[in-house]
């Protein structure tokens, strides 16, 4: 899905986005399948407008890669129940991530499409799973330099604990426990929507 005004249009993946490293080429098991994340989708777009109102008042920046399809599900949700378009940006926060920079990592960059400004705007981070919570920290960062937003919250389809760091999830689809071994992968299935799996 993606949103219908080019100014906040972010390209679809055309692959599958994963939190951890593998794209889930093993046995995987389906915690959440297409219906299943459109409804949590729905749910937090609801959450996300009756907390913060007016949606001319917010901003989502979808974290690239595994954010982008997310966000485009929850940007039209939005569209959908207050008749009004929220902008859409995509945010590559690989260089600011504390794991990778120092080191000695090759980072492979992602695109960044933020054609506007945060500033005085509720901006709504959005991940496809948080895991330590360190790509949500390089994304406030991040986020940063793109203007002064009035606030930062986060959403997030799977939130699948072990932080790392004190980062709280505002709007969350479904909690996963898990073992720090396995990986929560968002992926396309064959007939072309989304799932999530345990690898």
């Amino acid at each position: 899905m993606s949103i219908p005004d080019s100014r906040s249009r972010v390209p679809s993946l055309t692959s599958s986005a994963t939190q951890g490293g593998s794209s889930g080429d093993g046995p995987a098991r389906v915690v959440l399948e297409a219906a299943g994340i459109r409804r949590a989708t729905t749910r937090i777009a609801h959450e996300i407008l009756e907390r913060n109102g007016s949606p001319e008042s917010i901003t989502l920046v979808a974290i690239a890669l595994g954010g982008v399809p997310v966000g485009e599900m929850l940007a039209e949700a939005l569209r959908e129940l207050s008749g009004s378009e929220v902008p859409l940006g995509a945010l590559d926060v690989t260089l600011y991530r504390d794991d990778v920079i120092g080191h000695g990592r090759r980072p492979i960059p992602h695109k960044t499409r933020m054609p506007f400004s945060v500033t005085g705007k509720r901006v709504v981070l959005v991940e496809d799973v948080v895991f330590t919570g360190r790509t949500v920290r390089a994304a406030m960062d991040a986020v940063i330099d793109f203007g002064r937003p009035e606030g930062i919250q986060v959403a997030t389809l799977v939130d699948r604990g072990h932080r790392e760091l004190p980062i709280r999830v505002d709007f969350v689809g479904k909690n996963i426990p898990t073992s720090r071994a396995e990986k929560v992968v968002l992926r396309q299935a064959p007939g072309g929507e989304y799932e999530v799996v345990v690898i």
